[in-house]
């Protein structure tokens, strides 16, 4: 242990820790910026600088360990001038522009200049010029890059995609599209991990609510829109009307969207029963007859995974369940079965999404992703964060809304839907149904268990009567996928069913979802959708009513012509890349 003082106070740490650990755990506040712990620890703002007594220079506290016998002082006259002297710097920069910004409010370049007094610039204001491109879901204004290098060491360290560097020399430097190339012309999963990690507007997820406000606005269209499994524990976090149990009751949340004007209202919860019905189907079919097919088989509910093994691991495509993600098989069930249920003109029928995830943008505009009538079967993707804005814009309060009900016949769902918000949630559903449709008989539902968790990357097998043995993994983060795929790739690691989800820990942190400065939600959040699996009167995909109803009416059974055509999709008839910038050519 190491004895010094912060402030006056003497204060005790383990030997390597930083000045800046050593205050926040104190409780002694100091103002940074770049910082990620374990990620980003390059001081490259110089916001975090303090002063040690008989040392001429300030120093960083979050790279410089804590020493015997150190005075520290974090708010002296010195320290303090320096701090707005390179905050102004930053600010000289930056597009200021905050009341048209989309973080406006929750900016930590804006927070910090409010806390810092910062009410007047001396400096010339010259930001970088932008250059946007709305083609796809991932949105760059280089006028308001600060050069904090989070997003580079996030896509590197944590997604291992190396999308962003540095680019320029001296004044000129910044941070852009790794080898001068277009986001659209890269390997880019759009998982929005590096905008979750901005603390500014530099990268945000492309805003597409003035589309859905239009077709609200028109009488002649049927607006429906469907609300996720993530996005029922992410969403009151924003407005402060989460209960006791730190989650907003997802009545108030159908009810608000009744408010904006939506004509139906429905879970994507029922879709992802159904996902599993079909991919569950898909699964015992490979596996009774395996020498058909390629080993392992991965689930397709993620689109940043499906467009990380087309890029990356191009030979294991075939590998994918064909069956669409939850999403996609709602936009079709909606523009097919429920249109013709309801006398609707699939035409005239408006999709949206409400998504964790920036990535089910570019799913939904997928040229194989219209199979119900020919036009889109989602025709828009909102992330939670737009959600949010859209409600604030509408003037709506949730938590003076009375709860209602999803609308039916697409709004029912089980526990093993909800989990689908979570890594492990997938692989845990799709078990329960696997064994029913083997044995006929019902698991524990809890029998699973293995495959749940926050570790990136879990291994079980586990024993169906009349199948065998099924070895499974479970992993998200596109790094650990990495690992996993050249595992599988060399042959040190076999399995027979793999799910893959792109951000870590699932779609609870994914990157569309409410942002909260140097705090990882996707664990909480995950806990949270477990807790409802726990309490849900239904447990098994197979068991959902609806569902029930949809085959027996409808589809008539999993993998059949109708289910195919409408719930299947081939991942091998869109390019990732163009073909000049694929890997290795």
């Amino acid at each position: 242990m190491e004895t010094f003082k912060i402030n006056g106070r003497e204060l005790s740490a383990a030997k390597g820790t930083t000045i800046l650990e050593a205050a926040e755990k104190a409780g002694i506040p100091i103002p940074h910026l770049c910082f990620l712990k374990e990620i980003n620890e390059i001081a490259a703002c110089r916001m975090c600088v303090v002063e040690i007594a008989g040392t001429q220079r300030l120093v960083p506290a979050c790279n410089t360990a804590v020493l015997e016998g150190m005075d520290i002082q974090t708010n002296s006259p010195r320290v303090r001038q320096a701090r707005k002297t390179n905050l102004r710097l930053i600010l000289s920069q930056h597009n200021s522009n905050c009341t048209t910004c989309i973080r406006s409010g929750f900016c930590e370049l804006q927070r910090l200049s409010h806390d810092l007094n910062i009410h007047y610039q001396p400096y010339e204001v010259q930001p970088e010029r932008s250059r946007v491109d709305l083609s796809v879901p991932i949105v760059r204004e280089a006028s308001k890059c600060i050069k904090c290098m989070r997003c580079v060491q996030i896509c590197d360290k944590v997604q291992g995609m190396n999308i962003w560097d540095v680019t320029g020399t001296g004044s000129r430097t910044t941070v852009d599209v790794s080898y001068n190339r277009y986001l659209k012309n890269t390997a880019c999963t759009f998982c929005g991990q590096c905008v979750t990690h901005c603390p500014t507007g530099a990268l945000t997820v492309r805003d597409d609510t003035n589309r859905v406000l239009r077709a609200l606005a028109d009488p002649s269209v049927t607006t429906v829109v469907q609300v996720a499994p993530a996005v029922r524990v992410a969403w009151g976090e924003v407005f402060g009307t989460i209960n006791k149990n730190k989650q907003a009751p997802v009545g108030k949340l159908v009810a608000a969207l009744r408010r904006l004007g939506f004509d139906y209202v429905f879970d994507t919860n029922f879709s992802a029963d159904l996902t599993i019905m079909e991919e569950g189907s898909e699964f015992i079919e490979r596996f009774t007859h395996r020498g058909k097919y390629r080993w392992p088989m991965f689930t397709s509910c993620c689109p940043g995974w499906v467009r990380f093994i087309k890029t990356q691991y191009s030979a294991y495509t075939e590998n994918l369940s064909t069956a669409k993600s939850p999403q996609q098989m709602f936009g079709a069930v909606a523009k097919s079965y429920f249109a013709e249920k309801m006398g609707i003109d699939p035409k005239k029928m408006f999709v949206v999404s409400v998504m964790p995830c920036s990535a089910k943008k570019a799913e939904s505009e997928l040229p194989t992703m219209r199979d119900a009538c020919g036009d889109p079967d989602v025709d828009v993707v909102l992330t939670t964060r737009e959600l949010v804005r859209l409600f604030r814009s509408d003037c709506i309060v949730p938590s003076d809304l009375e709860e209602e009900a999803f609308d039916s016949p697409l709004g029912t769902g089980t526990g093993a839907a909800v989990i689908f918000g979570t890594t492990g949630g997938v692989m845990d559903a799709a078990l329960r149904s696997a064994y029913y449709l083997v044995t006929g008989e019902n698991p524990d539902p809890d029998a699973f268990a293995e495959v749940r968790g926050s570790k990136p990357w879990k291994e079980a097998a586990f024993t169906i009567p009349g199948a065998g043995t099924v070895r499974v993994a479970v992993v998200s983060g596109l790094a650990n996928t990495r690992r996993l795929m050249e595992a599988v790739d060399s042959g040190e690691a076999d399995y027979d069913f793999v799910e893959v989800m792109a951000c870590p820990g699932g779609c609870a942190g994914g990157g569309g979802q409410p942002i909260h400065e140097g705090v990882e939600m996707a664990s909480s959040r995950g806990s949270q959708l477990w807790k409802l699996d726990a309490k849900a009167p239904i447990r098994f995909s197979h068991e959902n009513p609806d569902v029930q109803a949809l085959y027996r009416t409808y589809l008539k059974k999993p993998l059949g012509e109708r289910s195919h055509h409408l719930l299947h999709t081939d991942h091998e008839a869109w390019q990732a890349l163009p073909k000049t910038d694929r890997p290795g050519v």
